[in-house]
């Protein structure tokens, strides 16, 4: 089977404040760095055949730390990307808070399409897709895939089978590293989700 390693990037001065999504320029900063390196010394110990990344800053970023060690170059992965957050790109969470489409967004994210931009739905397809893209490259080895919130809870709501409405129940921390292993013909087998370690 295809070890496939989810890790959120590291955070941002951002993260938590303001939904950035695609907007570029937004950086780990000192503190983010300092997490990746966390993580990618978590990640040392296991042999990785390769490593992708969503194609922002700081996915790039955190998949460059990750993957130095092992000698390797981040390989950009479209799939992964984050949401397309349309209108709502940029603006604070708090502001978002109060508008009238969060609670479709926190409760029933399959009816949600952000305002030019994609639906759920969409996302997740697109992700999954990536994820088996992935899979099949590296054969029965191991690849990280640096990605965010968003779409790592999304390609796990699919692999648990659960409803799209039930993926806002996860939580993706960030540096988080969520262990899924794939091979065609078999049930998926999930290892683990948001830890902060892995077995080697």
């Amino acid at each position: 089977m295809a070890r496939i390693l989810l890790v959120r990037h590291a955070p941002t001065p951002e993260t938590g404040t303001r939904l950035t999504g695609r907007l570029p320029g937004h950086s780990l900063g000192p503190d983010g760095e300092t997490a990746a390196r966390v993580a990618a010394e978590t990640l040392t110990p296991i042999k990785l055949k390769a490593v992708y990344a969503s194609p922002l800053e700081r996915t790039m970023e955190t998949a460059e730390i990750i993957a130095t060690p092992h000698g390797l170059t981040p390989i950009v992965e479209e799939g992964v990307l984050e949401m397309d957050f349309g209108e709502w790109t940029g603006r604070t969470l708090k502001s978002l808070r109060r508008t009238a489409l969060w609670n479709t967004v926190q409760n029933v994210p399959s009816r949600m399409r952000f305002p030019g931009g994609e639906t759920f739905a969409g996302a997740q397809n697109r992700a999954v897709e990536a994820v088996e893209r992935v899979a099949a490259d590296v054969g029965k080895a191991t690849a990280v895939i640096v990605s965010h919130s968003d779409v790592i809870k999304l390609v796990m709501s699919y692999y648990l089978g659960q409803p799209l409405d039930s993926f806002q129940r996860m939580m993706i921390s960030t540096t988080s590293i969520t262990d899924l292993r794939l091979a065609p013909g078999h049930s998926p087998f999930i290892v683990s989700i948001n830890g902060t370690g892995v077995r080697t």
